[in-house]
């Protein structure tokens, strides 16, 4: 057993296909992880607990607890009963605002809506983007061909999402897995973030349904586009135009959909 999965004997049912067998199956870890911004308790969060470092700086830049990775002073990780703990530790004014988010909080997920109290928060204008990348069908297909090399969970388990961040060549400079969409994309932000890799140079590439809130990370994070191997939601598309998110979605080896690319960056 290790931070990510564990192996658990198995007994597979021969049905159409015939031939029972005993077998050893690798599943993905999912554990709560409760993470506190300056002593207190901020959320609680299913997750695969591993790249937990760059999970815990990724959640506070995407709630908006941090506006840039040098406000986090430090990061801490604990192991405790029955899951983990990340302890975040922030300058007393942004530990002001986790504050009042907890505070507000009516509703506990993984999906970016932690301390928003009604419908007017979640459409909130996001920050309009100004970076802008040159790519084209050839860099998406070779970020599609090479994402499985960058899943040894996936590979493992069949079980995971995966977030990776290109160059516009369509090279993977970076990727993390979790069994939560989310949970991914905030590991690949923090990951980037601890790197100190631009996320305004290159693209998102996700393994997963293209939800509003992966769309608002994205932006938020500072990329210009967005990748994702199904489709988008109506929400999904709306946000990002007016963002000026270049959103590719249903992303295979043979097609993709273009649902926006307003400012021209895909050849």
């Amino acid at each position: 057993m290790n931070d990510a999965m564990i192996d658990l004997p198995v007994r597979r049912l021969g049905l159409a296909d015939p031939g029972d067998a005993a077998l050893i199956r690798s599943l993905p870890i999912e554990a709560p992880v409760s993470v506190e911004v300056g002593g207190i308790g901020y959320a609680v969060m299913m997750a695969t607990p591993s790249d937990l470092e760059d999970y815990a700086l990724g959640f506070a830049l995407s709630e908006g607890l941090v506006e840039t990775p040098d406000q986090v002073d430090r990061v801490d990780v604990h192991p405790v009963e029955g899951g983990w703990a990340l302890r975040i530790w922030v300058p007393p004014q942004r530990k002001a605002i986790a504050i009042e988010r907890a505070r507000q909080r009516v509703s506990e997920s993984s999906c970016g809506l932690c301390g928003i109290e009604n419908i007017e928060q979640v459409l909130r204008p996001l920050p309009p983007l100004t970076a802008r990348i040159a790519t084209d069908r050839t860099a998406i297909a070779a970020a599609l061909a090479a994402l499985r090399d960058h899943q040894p969970l996936g590979q493992a388990t069949g079980a995971v999402h995966a977030a990776a961040f290109c160059a516009p060549t369509g090279a993977i400079r970076c990727a993390r897995e979790d069994v939560g969409r989310h949970n991914a994309l905030d590991k690949l932000i923090g990951a980037l973030a601890r790197a100190g890799i631009d996320p305004a140079t290159g693209f998102i590439l996700l393994s997963a349904r293209c939800s509003y809130e992966l769309v608002e990370k994205t932006v938020r994070a500072g990329c210009p586009m967005l990748v994702t191997v199904s489709a988008p939601t109506s929400l999904a598309a709306t946000r990002a135009a007016q963002a000026g998110l270049t959103l590719v979605a249903l992303a295979r080896t043979d097609a993709a959909l273009i649902i926006g690319d307003a400012r021209g960056m895909i050849a």
